[in-house]
């Protein structure tokens, strides 16, 4: 079943590839701030049409059209394009996320990272892996050495959950903090070491259920900002290589 999830994330990434850079329609959701393209909305039909070819009696639920909710013990996460906004405006961080779900566990994540046709693979209890490469968190034990990543809500505005004094307290302590507009990417550059820690107030299940489990398989830990267990539909998500989490939650709660 985790080659047909790689197969299907791929094929949404080749389609969204060949409309990066296009003239497309763009729509906003509620705000100016919260796009989708008609490659978002074409990515998800394509993933959701496999799903009812291959697999018609799974449960679905994407980011774009909802909860397809056909009472199974299979649920399939999707976010057919993270990083909405940067496709819209021509910056090449974005990618496919696809989780999937059996009896409200995940068991397999796949994240495609379109531009640089890096594909993410974790099954649950056999690691995480990049194009067949298997993946293992930093080990960095000093905050100051750390570069960490993080994004903002689309209600970033009215400050949410003090969006902003978290974000100032890690400029502090920590020696860079990024910020690269696809949480999928987040989680995954965290599982490989590249980031050794990555927080956000507010995430949506299909923002999160591929990648929490990454970076578990990789040997790092996600919880809360106060170091409690969470699911797919929690807010709240602190993700790093299980060193330095104690510290962040420390300077999450100061």
């Amino acid at each position: 079943m985790i080659d047909k999830v790689i197969q299907i994330t791929r094929e949404a990434g080749e389609i969204v590839r060949e409309g990066f850079g296009k003239n497309f329609s763009i729509e906003t959701k509620g705000s100016l701030t919260n796009l989708v393209t008609e490659y978002d909305k074409k990515s998800e039909s394509t993933i959701i049409d496999f799903i009812k070819k291959e697999f018609p009696s799974h449960s679905v639920l994407a980011e774009e059209s909802g909860n397809h909710d056909y009472g199974s013990k299979y649920l399939w996460v999707i976010d057919p394009l993270d990083g909405t906004t940067n496709f819209a405006h021509g910056l090449p961080i974005f990618s496919i996320s696809i989780g999937v779900q059996k009896d409200g566990k995940t068991i397999y994540g796949v994240i495609y990272d379109v531009m640089r046709d890096a594909i993410y693979t974790s099954e649950l209890g056999s690691g995480s892996f990049c194009n067949g490469r298997k993946l293992s968190v930093s080990q960095n034990a000093d905050i100051r050495k750390s570069v960490l990543v993080t994004g903002f809500p689309y209600n970033i505005a009215e400050n949410p959950n003090h969006a902003f004094e978290h974000f100032i307290a890690f400029l502090k302590h920590a020696r860079a903090v990024r910020r690269l507009g696809s949480a999928a990417i987040d989680f995954c550059y965290t599982a490989e070491g590249v980031f050794d820690g990555f927080w956000e107030v507010f995430l949506n299940p299909w923002d999160m259920c591929a990648g929490k489990l990454i970076v578990e398989e990789a040997g790092g830990l996600v919880t809360d900002f106060n170091g409690n267990e969470i699911n797919i539909f929690s807010k709240q998500i602190l993700a790093t290589n299980n060193i330095i989490h104690n510290e962040m939650i420390s300077i999450l709660n100061e």
